[in-house]
């Protein structure tokens, strides 16, 4: 069950790395307003429609990263004040179960048709990868050099995918490039395989962005966030953490766009370039926050982002308990209470890019409200 800290938030900061809460907070923000759009968003608040990239792709593999990051933050937290590995092993359990189970109670809410559930979905490929990481980490930090199977296992997950996608044939369809477009939205294996499964409900019906296969692309996304945890553990200055994240971060941005033309970059298969180009934006991003906040001292403004960022799930799980509602009320036969809201308010602005932009920044303000609450009552859900 979700336990309740009631530290001072100055307090909590001092144990933690600001730069990771404020990261977490803007990710979190960013979050919340791209998956409540208005009816005319501009590009950069759109998902890609397939192959590409947009700013909005940036934000589930960063929250995946961070969940790396503190995997390793987490547990070494636990094993400092005398914890073993039995003693987090049923913790780990229980969160990643906890996580699933939040997941699906998000998808059927409110109406909890359960023959419409989608087994899929943010959280619950969030559980998957907190629990593999973290049984992995368990199992590789006996070793002197925790990273190196770290590393080896990501490389055997990013090319293994690559080799499954492009030389393994599709059922039903034939080999990739020869007998079907490489890539091809619906035929393709990561699809094929959801679609054969009839695991509930795919989020664009012949396919889903979290189904099966594309989920262990994605634990590499959370393997390499627990390198940067670790490269963090290392005794190095601040600056030299900083700086090596940095170089590291766009090496990886180099080699995401080099795989590219022979694996694209996409989101909704989480193809391997994909994993690459993203944890280059996590380590690129993360860089910079921990310049601006450890290292050069800022501290104005970062309020906003820690009301988001030190209560994330439940920021999240507020912003779909809101949103639901919005998409299953009907004012009318073909109108429902959310489409109603925005043409009876925003829709009055012009151009209507701007008004969506304005109803995305509204739902975020609504979700940050009872956030701030629980922040001011120095109260933070912890799954």
């Amino acid at each position: 069950m979700a336990t309740v800290s009631m530290e001072k938030p100055a307090a909590v900061a001092t144990k933690r790395m600001l730069s990771l809460d404020v990261l977490r907070g803007v990710t979190m923000a960013f979050m919340i307003l791209v998956n409540n759009n208005g009816w005319h968003a501009y590009w950069p608040f759109e998902h890609a429609d397939w192959n590409g990239w947009t700013p909005t792709d940036i934000v589930f593999p960063t929250f995946l990263f961070l969940v790396g990051v503190t995997i390793v933050i987490s547990l070494e937290s636990r094993f400092a004040k005398g914890a073993s590995t039995p003693d987090v092993l049923p913790k780990i359990f229980r969160r990643a179960v906890l996580l699933f189970a939040i997941g699906i109670f998000l998808a059927v809410f409110p109406f909890f048709h359960w023959s419409q559930m989608r087994i899929y979905g943010v959280l619950q490929r969030i559980a998957a990868c907190y629990l593999v990481g973290s049984l992995l980490y368990l199992w590789g930090r006996r070793l002197k050099k925790p990273a190196v199977p770290l590393m080896a296992l990501l490389v055997v997950l990013l090319v293994g995918y690559y080799v499954m996608m492009r030389w393994v044939p599709v059922p039903s369809y034939g080999m990739p490039g020869r007998d079907i477009p490489f890539l091809d939205k619906d035929r393709n294996m990561v699809a094929v395989l959801d679609r054969h499964l009839h695991w509930g409900r795919l989020w664009e019906k012949t396919r889903d962005p979290e189904g099966l296969l594309s989920t262990f692309p994605a634990i590499g996304t959370t393997l390499l966030g627990m390198m940067a945890a670790l490269w963090m553990r290392t005794e190095r200055t601040l600056r030299q953490k900083c700086a090596g994240m940095l170089g590291a971060g766009v090496v990886l941005l180099v080699l995401g766009e080099l795989w590219n033309p022979w694996f694209p970059i996409n989101k909704k298969l989480w193809t391997s370039s994909f994993v690459l180009l993203m944890a280059g934006w996590s380590l690129v991003l993360w860089a910079f926050f921990m310049w601006l906040t450890e290292i050069k001292g800022w501290k104005r403004g970062t309020g906003f982002w820690l009301v988001f960022g030190m209560n994330a799930i439940a920021s999240y799980a507020m912003s779909d308990l809101l949103a639901a509602p919005l998409w299953a009320i009907s004012m009318g036969p073909h109108e429902t209470f959310g489409y109603w809201l925005y043409l009876h308010s925003f829709a009055y602005v012009h151009p209507p890019g701007v008004a969506s932009l304005l109803y995305s920044i509204w739902f975020v303000l609504m979700c940050w409200l009872p956030m701030a609450v629980l922040y001011r009552m120095k109260i933070f859900l912890k799954v």
